[in-house]
């Protein structure tokens, strides 16, 4: 009935959304559609910006780079997704 494309992208799409769900959607109250496009959006943004990925060795879809330790330097946590989620950066202790 489905080629084996379609088929194969039906669970690409399931996985995304039941990703979606787990890392966005079942920890905030959505007021309404505009919030909700929001949401998605960052969301969507964490998931290829910040977050890691087993299938690609550790790394993001969007290909952030390593940063070095500086010598005298500390770690800074970022808020993504309203403080759901944090990015961890490097940044030079002053």
């Amino acid at each position: 009935m489905f080629n084996t494309f379609a088929v194969d992208l039906f669970v690409v799409v399931e996985r995304l959304i039941g990703s979606i769900r787990r890392d966005c959607i079942n920890a905030m109250i959505v007021l309404n559609e505009a919030h909700l496009r929001h949401i998605l959006t960052e969301c969507l943004a964490y998931y290829h910006e910040d977050r890691t990925h087993l299938g690609l060795g550790k790394e993001t879809p969007g290909g952030r780079s390593v940063s070095e330790k500086p010598e005298n330097g500390k770690v800074v946590a970022l808020p993504r997704l309203g403080g759901l989620h944090h990015r961890y950066e490097w940044r030079d202790a002053a």
